[in-house]
C-alpha cells in the first residue's frame, strides 16, 4: 500500500491518511487482515511526524476500519462494524453536502452532480 500525503492540501495530513486507507478498504485494495505499515515506518516513508500517523491508526480504529493488535501491528478489520444506518447516515452527510456545495458553486447541474457520484461508485463496485 502506498499513501501520498500534500501538505500544502490544507486538509490535515492525519485526514489524508484516513481518507486514503478507507478508500483502499472500499476499493478492495486492502482485505481484511491485510498489515498496515507501523506507524513508524508510514512516518519515515512520509516524512511526518509519527504522532500524526498515531492519530489516523487511532481514528481508524475507532471507525472499525482496522485493529490493533498489542506488540502485533495493525490489521485491516474483517468488516465494518455493525453501525445503525441513521449513524452511517450520519458520518456521510457532510461529504455529500460539500459535494453538493462544490457542485453547485461550479455550476454543474444536479444531474451532472449525481452522474459524477454514481461513475465513482460504480468504481467501487457499488450498485446502480
Amino acid at each position: 500500500m502506498i499513501l501520498h500525503v500534500n501538505p500544502s492540501s490544507g486538509l490535515p495530513l492525519y485526514l489524508q491518511i484516513e481518507a486514503q486507507v478507507k478508500q483502499a478498504v472500499a476499493a478492495a485494495a486492502l482485505k481484511a487482515d491485510d498489515a498496515l505499515p507501523s506507524v513508524r515506518k508510514l512516518a519515515a516513508d512520509l516524512r511526518i511526524n509519527p504522532n500524526t500517523v498515531a492519530r489516523a491508526y487511532q481514528n481508524l480504529e475507532r471507525d472499525g476500519v482496522i485493529r490493533t493488535v498489542p506488540g502485533g501491528g495493525c490489521y485491516v478489520a474483517d468488516g465494518m462494524p455493525g453501525l445503525l444506518k441513521t449513524e452511517k447516515v450520519r458520518r456521510l452527510r457532510p461529504h455529500a453536502q460539500q459535494i453538493a456545495v462544490e457542485g453547485m458553486q461550479l455550476r454543474l447541474l444536479p444531474e451532472e452532480i449525481l452522474k459524477l457520484v454514481q461513475e465513482e461508485l460504480e468504481k467501487l463496485g457499488g450498485k446502480s
